[in-house]
Parts: C-alpha cells; structure tokens; sequence
C-alpha cells in the first residue's frame, strides 16, 4: 500500500509538470504584442513549462513568416513548424518584421539567421495544423490565438472532429467583455471568429481588449533587460514598431501567460456560458451553466503579479 502511494503521488508530480504543449497561432506584424507574446512562450520552454509545437500566422504578408523563423532561432528552436495562411488578411507590411528579417551584418550575411525567408517558403497553416495534432495525444493541446480567426475557423471546417479529439482548449486575445466595442481581431475577420466560437468544440477562455489594455509593458524593460546581447529581434521589433520609449498593453502575452500558467493565479475566470460574435464585429457575453466559454478578468492585485511575471518571463533566453 505505501508503495502504491509512492507511486501515486509521483505520477502525480510528473502529470503536474508536464510541459503545456501548446499551437501559437498569430497575426505577427500588426502589433508588437504578438512578438514579445512569443518570446514569452519560448522563455517558458526554456524553464520547462512550455513546449512550442508550431507557429501558424493569419497575417498574410512574407515577412511574418521570416520573423517568426528569426526569432525561434535566436531562442535555438529554429526547427519549430511554421505555418502561413493563404489568401488571408492584412497583408501590408510591417516595419517590425521587416526591418529585422532584411538586416545584414557587413560580411553581407543575416543578423538573424533563420530557415524561411519568407512565408512562400512555409506550409500552408490548416494541413500544418492538422498534421500536428493528428500526431498528438487526445485532448493533450492548447492552441492559443492571438490573431483573427482565420486559420481555427478553417482548420474546424475542415476537420472538427479532430479537433475535439486533439485540443484540450482554445486561449485567444479577442473581444471585449462582457460587452464592448468591435475589437481588431475580431473585426479583422468577423466570419471567421463567428464560426469558431459557435462551433469549436472545446472549451475556449477569451483575454479581452480590457484586460491587456490595462497592464502595460514597461519601456524600461525593453531597453536595459534585453541588452545582454548587442542585437535582440524583439527589442529591435520595438524599435522599428514605434519610436521608443514607449509602453504598450499586453493583449496577446495575457493569453500566452494565461494558456501555459492556467492556476497561477493571474487571472480570474468569469462563469461559464457562450460568447456569440455580432454581424459588426461587437462580442456578447451569455451565462450558462453548460457553456463551454469563459473570459478573463484581473483586479488590481493581479495585475501587479501579471506584469512581474512578463517582465520576468519576456527577456529570458
């Protein structure tokens, strides 16, 4: 009997600190967020408590791609899966992917090294998605969106059953909640984020625009924390997103840190119950005991524990 407890209880260890495997599928480009959003979940990798399976983008433009490839090398996972949508949204470009993606150093090679020069190189994101989890354990993912819907409203169109079989749960940065304005990734592709939240079968816990919007990331960090090498693909991300210093919300890193560290503490959940997108973009918020959605919320006290654990989190190699 003591053995059998023994044994019970190490089981119980190991289950607890499993690594979340998780899908990060973003919009990478529109907005700084998603970059330090990554290298927050690559931090997390390096501790153990994470393990990146693939990075699929909805932002239909080549250097999303290319980016993502640099970053996942820097962080020494230049391997990682990449997937790109095809005939998607936004596909302006963007300083933040660019500028990194084409420097040089001046021998003529790549500041950052990479394995895709850009998203033509890569997969197209549903059949990538589809080959990951079909490889999975059942209900042993967490996909964690933190662009437009695109790709999820594709992939559950395409294959729902394997969905339900493969996904333990769905974390994405959209909406306004219990009810606000239409919110970008939202807005962006309204059919799409229609369709997954009326027919994604697994539990979804939503971040919305208020909850990121009230934790910034301080400037401060950005400058001195990613310093300890002389060039940092997010710090330069930074740069050429905006005139530094500036602080930024948080969007899409509450999600990250909320899909790999679920009972931390963070966040509060609201109850349970269905979240149903409007024909512009406005989501609602419907109490039911038998919903399988539910949004984040965050007080005062959480907030300070949330940004401690980014500014922690984010510049760690």
């Amino acid at each position: 009997m003591k053995k059998l407890l023994v044994f019970t209880l190490a089981f119980a260890v190991c289950a607890i600190a499993a690594p979340v495997r998780v899908i990060f599928d973003t919009d990478m480009g529109n907005d700084i967020d998603d970059a330090l959003a990554l290298a927050m979940i690559h931090a997390l990798e390096t501790k153990g408590e994470a393990r990146l399976l693939a990075v699929t983008i909805t932002k239909d433009n080549r250097w999303a791609a290319a980016y993502v490839s640099l970053v996942d090398g820097f962080y020494g996972r230049g391997g990682i899966p990449i997937g790109v949508v095809r005939n998607g949204k936004t596909p302006q470009d963007s300083p933040m992917i660019q500028v990194p993606a084409e420097r040089k150093k001046p021998d003529g090679s790549y500041v950052y090294p990479r394995r895709l020069q850009s998203g033509a190189d890569a997969p197209e994101a549903v059949g990538l998605l589809r080959e990951i989890l079909q490889k999975e354990k059942d209900h042993s993912v967490t996909i964690v969106q933190v662009g437009f819907s695109t790709n999820l409203a594709r992939l559950v169109e395409s294959d729902r059953e394997l969905v339900a079989r493969k996904v333990r749960q769905l974390v994405v940065m959209a909406g306004a909640f219990p009810e606000g304005k239409p919110e970008y990734n939202v807005k962006t592709d309204i059919d799409a984020a229609r369709h997954v939240f009326k027919d994604w079968p697994t539990p979804i816990i939503a971040s919305g625009y208020e909850v990121g919007l009230s934790i910034l990331y301080p400037a401060k960090s950005i400058e001195h924390d990613f310093s300890y090498v002389p060039d940092h693909p997010i710090a330069e991300a930074y740069r050429a997103y905006k005139q530094m210093p500036y602080d930024r919300p948080t969007w899409d890193p509450t999600a990250a840190l909320y899909a790999i560290r679920p009972d931390a503490g963070y966040f509060s959940l609201s109850p349970k119950g269905e979240i149903t997108v409007d024909e512009e973009g406005r989501t609602h918020f419907r109490e039911d005991p038998g919903g399988r959605h539910r949004y984040l919320k965050v007080n005062d006290t959480q907030r300070g524990q949330v940004l401690k654990a980014m500014t922690e989190l984010a510049p760690l190699h």
